[in-house]
């Protein structure tokens, strides 16, 4: 397995978790889903840690899953992307630089916390490939952001920049270019001043009762993606893709 598609940092009370998969935008694979894994491992088990930052680079935060993957980055503890339905106690702060699409937009949206640089962009882009954001962004978006918006984004597939999201409350903090790991550790080491039982039972009871729809919204997901996958619109999505060609649409 590759050694350094994720990378930890240990800073007081904090764990930095950096995805350094430049060459893919941090598109996540096996592997890094598996790299991942242990990482969030470390920090909801080590009673030492109180909070973490997870944050891509200069290039991407993440682009999401990495297609020819075929869908192999589920971990058992943290389900897609080892992130994305796992049960969490612990103040997870995204730090975001660059692009955050599709699955790295979720990943975001997975997250408690999200500290943008002044170039950072969100979307979810899989209509544009024939497909559906399928990791909880059909409703994670419209929790996040008003419905409108969140709609948009799915149904286009366009980006917001940093100050937009920002402007529609689901960036806490947009910060100069290349300065947002540091801005998010800053807030995490805030957090980390106050009692971390209080802390822990707070966010649990937050996001418990937010996420008292999340099986009716896994549910509706499946669906729309079953039929997603079995359509011809979706293979040529794909196609078009890695052939850097517009698709040509049939409805089917």
């Amino acid at each position: 397995m590759p050694a350094d598609l994720v990378a930890t940092k240990r800073d007081g009370h904090v764990l930095i978790i950096t995805m350094q998969r430049d060459t893919k935008r941090n598109a996540v694979d096996r592997a890094m889903a598996d790299q991942l894994d242990v990482a969030f491992n470390e920090l909801e088990d080590d009673s030492a840690l109180w909070a973490g930052v997870l944050a891509g680079s200069s290039v991407a935060f993440s682009a999401g899953s990495d297609l020819k993957s075929e869908g192999d980055y589920y971990t058992e503890r943290g389900g897609e992307y080892a992130i994305i339905r796992r049960q969490r106690r612990k103040p997870l702060i995204a730090a975001v630089e660059a692009m955050a699409l599709g699955g790295g937009m979720e990943i975001a949206l997975a997250c408690d916390l999200v500290i943008a640089s002044e170039t950072a962009t969100f979307g979810l882009p899989e209509v544009k490939r024939g497909l559906i954001p399928a990791c909880a962004g059909l409703f994670r978006g419209p929790r996040a952001l008003p419905l409108n918006i969140a709609t948009e984004l799915i149904l286009t597939g366009d980006s917001i920049s940093a100050q937009r999201a920002a402007e529609l409350g689901f960036a806490n903090q947009v910060v100069p270019t290349g300065t947002a790991l540091e801005a998010a550790k800053a807030l995490a080491d805030k957090i980390c001043q106050n009692g971390p039982v209080a802390v822990q039972l707070a966010l649990e009871a937050i996001r418990a009762s937010v996420a008292t729809n999340d099986e009716l919204g896994w549910t509706l997901t499946e669906k729309a993606r079953t039929a997603v996958y079995a359509s011809e619109d979706r293979t040529e999505g794909v196609s078009a893709f890695f052939e850097k060609r517009a698709p040509q649409w049939t409805g089917r």
